[in-house]
């Protein structure tokens, strides 16, 4: 008996231990409202809404689905076109995306609540917690004939800072802008992206450590798979997989029911075709260096924290609502606001230069862009995915805009920044 009562005392503690903490805001889930309530101009809206219907007679998407979010309430949540054009299967409101880059941010939240639990501190060595990182090369020589290299030892470690400002030095493989480094990731069978391969992040992230980097660790701003680092980091310092410590610390919590590394069957069908424009006319993605079915099918094991998740607009917009509210949603508390703030500061310093800077997990409009006009005031924070989706958010509007789209390897698509531009004139107060 004493044993029961032991092992349900500890089921407890670890339950407790990995709930979210209530918010004495308790600020609500969104909501539909008008937007007459939240001192949107319905006039403005229909503008907007006729951009976008001119988009699709254009020609220039397949499909899409956008939401604008102001207060609190979902003012706009509108499905255009088609989600499979080759099966004539219209777009829904409620259509999954695979949001590629857009899972950055997901995984830095998830770092920084674990930061904030006293795990670790940004600049601590990642090999602290990966051994494989310690003692890093960067690349010297390179000979195209063999792809054989040289190396000198790094400057200094890499942090996990570092790894959430893409200034580990790290590359990114196949999509990397050095054909040296893609040779090379090549090569060690490195896994990019996302992935129905059988292949963990672990065995992927091992593979990773022992390459040479792009440059010194914090001496550049270079885009890479420093987020999937992040995702076995998490794994751990929490000892969950990653995929469950997102359901169940931030996914669950939220709300969030549609975003996932890999759709449930019962979801499965309002996943989006990725498309192409072949001869003028749209056709699903062929398996090229990812296969677009990786939601849905393969091994399901490769939880990719810098590209791996798939959601519908309003989860995101849920997501990034929990921002807006300083990191609480639905009296949940997922980051505290003084979190939330160090994030958003430029974090990189004149490594990204122009009207934003970078923080620990978005692009951040600063005083240069508010002067450039047409992105947000100073203080919104926005990224993108690989297969054009969008989004942006506003912390002294209290706007969120979202626009999802699921293409590749095509141009013309002007409706990003159109829409955007046009979201900000919407408002009448």
């Amino acid at each position: 008996m004493k044993k029961l009562t032991s092992l349900f005392c500890l089921l407890v503690f670890t339950s407790l231990a990995f709930a979210q903490t209530p918010s004495l805001k308790k600020s609500p889930p969104l909501s539909e409202g008008t937007p007459q309530s939240v001192g949107i101009s319905p006039d403005r809206l229909k503008k907007l809404d006729a951009m976008l219907e001119e988009s699709m007679k254009n020609d220039e998407n397949p499909g899409l689905v956008a939401l604008v979010v102001r207060n609190g309430k979902i003012v706009y949540h509108t499905a255009k076109g088609f989600a499979d054009v080759e099966a004539g299967k219209p777009m829904s409101k409620d259509a999954i995306f695979r949001i590629a880059s857009q899972t950055k941010a997901i995984t830095s939240t998830a770092v920084m609540m674990l930061w904030e639990e006293g795990k670790f501190r940004l600049d601590d060595p990642i090999s602290k917690f990966i051994p494989e990182f310690k003692n890093p090369q960067v690349l010297q020589n390179f000979r195209y004939g063999d792809t054989s290299y040289t190396t000198v030892a790094a400057s200094k470690e890499i942090t996990i800072r570092h790894l959430l400002t893409h200034t580990s030095g790290l590359g990114y493989g196949v999509i990397d802008g050095d054909e040296r480094m893609r040779m090379i990731y090549h090569k060690a069978g490195i896994v990019d992206l996302y992935s129905t391969a059988n292949i963990s992040i672990e065995e992927n992230v091992k593979k990773l450590a022992k390459l040479p980097l792009h440059h010194n660790p914090g001496e550049k701003y270079t885009y890479s798979e420093g987020l999937d680092v992040l995702g076995y980091l998490i794994e751990i310092v929490s000892g969950m997989p990653f995929d469950e410590f997102l359901r169940k610390r931030l996914f669950d919590p939220l709300g969030m029911q549609d975003t996932w590394f890999y759709l449930p069957e019962a979801k499965a069908d309002r996943l989006v075709k990725v498309h192409r424009k072949v001869n003028g006319k749209w056709e699903n993605f062929p398996v090229t260096f990812y296969d677009p079915q990786y939601p849905v099918k393969g091994a399901k094991r490769f939880f990719s924290g810098g590209a791996g998740l798939s959601s519908t607009a309003k989860d995101y917009a849920t997501f990034l609502q929990m921002y807006l509210n300083g990191g609480e949603l639905n009296g949940v508390r997922i980051l505290s606001r003084t979190t939330i703030e160090t994030m958003m500061q430029n974090q990189v310093g004149s490594l990204w230069g122009g009207g934003k800077h970078y923080g620990l997990a978005f692009g951040v409009v600063n005083e240069k862009g508010l002067a450039e006009g047409g992105i947000g005031g100073e203080g919104t924070f926005d990224w993108g995915g690989y297969f054009n989706t969008q989004y942006f958010a506003d912390p002294q509007e209290k706007i969120i805009g979202i626009i999802m789209k699921q293409t590749s390897q095509t141009s013309g698509d002007q409706t990003g920044w159109k829409f955007r531009q046009m979201v900000f004139t919407l408002v009448d107060d």
